[in-house]
């Protein structure tokens, strides 16, 4: 799937107006169910695929063609159907969930099924009226939909962490590598890391956390002793330990992958370069919901976006659906709390006013502050977490807001 850099520790000046927008974020979560409060971890993203939204009179989700002219007409381009049909429902979910939470009588959103083609699902959303994308999720899916939407001029708020597919009318609000591994380097060296090592696997995302982990350690003051490559077979990660192993001593080791290969490989590191070698990790960690309980990566820190307004969303998710959403979900929840704040002074029937998407200040959402950068890329506010005993704790929080 194709699914972002702040430096968090200088963000912050503007916090008092976004704690506003931050505090009015978690209002309309919890406003709409008042009684319902977080009920353990969500369930991973192996589960079942959630039921799909059903069509209720008082929210304005539909499939087909609006029948008003009076609320501005939104499309939302995700899988209904196939294989990842699981997330593409539970985004759909979401976004629901968000126009209930908001009462908001300004905005329409029509979903359409990209399984069945995200070209096709593209033109039949713009002739159906629609000014704004909302996804697609797949990195192919958007490269399909962008041209076709950058002709008519309508903007597209991607879901998708490939940061190739970003400009030219296409904003990605998906988490990306480069901005959870600058984040966790700065905070390693600030805690007095000097020598780091990496290891990733081979691929679009590893070129990317590669790329994105020398800049951050050039950046840190920091040295790169060595940086291993492994393919996704058998002894590629056991090759690359040892090859990583004979450079060493090194302070910290990167594992750009998800939580079960990085709980392996720690396992290995330590053994060839002692325990008290601190593991880091990336974004992916954050959507493993058994990260803690890997023995491994105790001790370890990553960077991702906080989990304090996520959880009593999954909650709300969960008691309305019968199902946990994926982690992905709140992507589709914030795009709708972006689209209504904009909505205020957006007439319907006229084109999506794309410049209010650089607000300097940003928007506030499940996931945190958030704000497009020059490169059509979502800077995320993120915390930092440790993995102890069994539990996560957050030892960096992420800033509240942004400053100009």
């Amino acid at each position: 799937m194709g699914t972002v850099m702040a430096d968090a520790t200088t963000i912050g000046q503007s916090a008092r107006r976004f704690g506003r927008w931050t505090a009015l974020a978690a209002a309309m979560l919890l406003g709409a169910c008042q009684t319902i409060v977080p009920r353990g971890p969500v369930e991973p993203s192996q589960q079942r695929p959630t039921t799909r939204p059903v069509n209720r009179p008082s929210v304005d989700v539909e499939t087909g063609i609006p029948r008003d002219a009076e609320r501005n007409r939104v499309a939302l381009l995700v899988p209904l159907s196939g294989s990842n049909a699981g997330v593409g429902t539970s985004i759909a979910n979401a976004t629901m969930l968000a126009l209930l939470d908001t009462q908001n009588q300004r905005v329409r959103i029509t979903n359409y099924d990209t399984a069945t083609g995200a070209a096709a699902a593209a033109q039949r959303a713009i002739a159906e009226g629609a000014q704004l994308i909302l996804g697609p999720l797949l990195a192919d899916d958007v490269r399909a939909v962008a041209p076709i939407a950058r002709a008519a001029n309508i903007p597209v708020l991607s879901f998708s962490n490939d940061l190739g597919v970003a400009g030219n009318g296409t904003y990605l609000m998906g988490y990306v590598p480069t901005q959870s591994v600058a984040r966790v380097v700065d905070f390693a060296k600030e805690r007095g890391v000097s020598n780091f090592a990496g290891l990733v696997p081979n691929g679009l995302y590893g070129e990317r956390a590669s790329t994105a982990f020398l800049r951050a350690v050039e950046g840190a003051g920091g040295q790169v002793v060595s940086l291993q490559t492994y393919a996704r077979s058998p002894g590629g990660v056991a090759g690359a330990v040892t090859r990583l192993a004979a450079k060493a001593p090194y302070d910290a080791v990167l594992i750009a992958d998800g939580g079960a290969t990085a709980a392996s490989a720690a396992a290995m590191v330590k053994r060839g370069s002692g325990a008290s070698t601190r593991i880091l990790g990336t974004e992916l960690w954050n959507s493993d919901t058994a990260i803690a309980a890997k023995p491994a990566l105790s001790g370890a820190w990553y960077a991702s976006v906080s989990d304090t307004l996520y959880r009593q969303y999954a909650a709300k998710y969960r008691a309305r659906f019968g199902a946990g959403p994926y982690r992905l979900s709140s992507l589709g929840y914030d795009s709708v709390l972006l689209t209504v704040r904009i909505a205020r002074d957006w007439k319907p029937g006229t084109p999506f006013p794309v410049n209010r998407l650089r607000d300097g200040d940003g928007f506030a959402g499940i996931d945190g502050a958030f704000r497009f950068g020059k490169d059509n890329v979502a800077e995320r506010a993120l915390e930092v977490k440790e993995l102890r005993s069994g539990t996560t704790t957050v030892v960096s929080p992420a800033p509240a807001g942004f400053g100009k």
